[in-house]
């Protein structure tokens, strides 16, 4: 199968790209954001790494400057290191991730990235033999290291790094101020949040929901495009971040800790096998 057939992209204008794996069929399946910028474009997430993604950027004519000019140069930022955001890192000469999590994505580190795919996910395989079982987030150098407030600078456009850490120690939103849009990640989207995979921390998470709504407070963002689901406002990011405070209490926290364990042991005991 051909990068042109496995992904499929919608702009959405103002040099934003929405692009999808066609055949992951999962709601794990994450959101690829490809951001155009004067002087430099940003891929936000890039999936499992099934197909290369450039490979369909470049076909698929994402990546041509106007009047027949050569690409621009192209940045692959990771919110996170989950296998369904960092797996297509591979195929990116130029990668950057939150510091914290540069570790993981270095060692190729599936514990971390909570590698755990199925074929029932994958509707048409990739390639013929391919299983699910042999998929692995592979060891990726980054490129560049993330920290709170780092700007990544597009030309006419600049990124500001924003860690959130709750869902994964290195989990960051990209914040465009001058266009008021949030690239959330995994942070928030327009479902339940996670916070029982390894890594994650109650604690944190709630000053990141509080960091969310004090962006809407300060009318910093008008619109969120997430890691994965549909795009959302800022009434909806308010209430996404203000619900998971107001749920986070003693029971919440008495059960994510035995969920937690749950997914780390069958984390390890899967990846024991892999790599035995």
């Amino acid at each position: 199968m051909s990068a042109l057939e496995w992904f499929a992209h919608k702009p959405l204008g103002g040099g934003i790209f929405w692009i999808q794996e066609r055949f992951y069929d999962s709601g794990n399946r994450a959101n690829i954001w490809l951001v155009r910028g004067s002087q430099r474009d940003v891929v936000i997430d890039a999936g499992l790494g099934l197909r290369s993604l450039p490979d369909y950027l470049r076909d698929a004519g994402l990546l041509t400057q106007a009047e027949g000019a050569g690409p621009r140069p192209l940045l692959a930022v990771a919110t996170h290191v989950h296998f369904d955001h960092s797996g297509g890192l591979q195929h990116f000469e130029e990668v950057a991730v939150h510091s914290a999590e540069a570790a993981a994505l270095l060692q190729g580190d599936n514990y971390e990235a909570v590698t755990w795919l199925s074929d029932r996910e994958v509707a048409r395989p990739p390639r013929p033999g391919w299983s699910a079982r042999q998929f692995r987030v592979p060891p990726v150098r980054p490129s560049r290291l993330l920290h709170e407030g780092d700007v990544i600078n597009l030309g006419d456009r600049q990124l500001t790094v924003m860690h959130m850490p709750g869902h994964s120690r290195g989990s960051i939103c990209l914040h465009d101020k001058d266009r008021k849009i949030l690239f959330s990640g995994d942070v928030v989207y327009d479902g339940s949040m996670i916070d029982w995979l390894p890594y994650s921390r109650i604690s944190d998470y709630i000053a990141s929901c509080q960091r969310l709504m004090d962006l809407v407070d300060r009318g910093l963002v008008e619109k969120v495009l997430p890691g994965h689901f549909n795009i959302f406002g800022a009434e909806r990011l308010y209430r996404l971040a203000s619900n998971y405070i107001s749920q986070a209490g003693v029971c919440h926290k008495i059960s994510t800790c035995a969920m937690r364990s749950i997914a780390s042991i069958a984390l390890r005991v899967a990846h024991s096998r892999i790599t035995s």
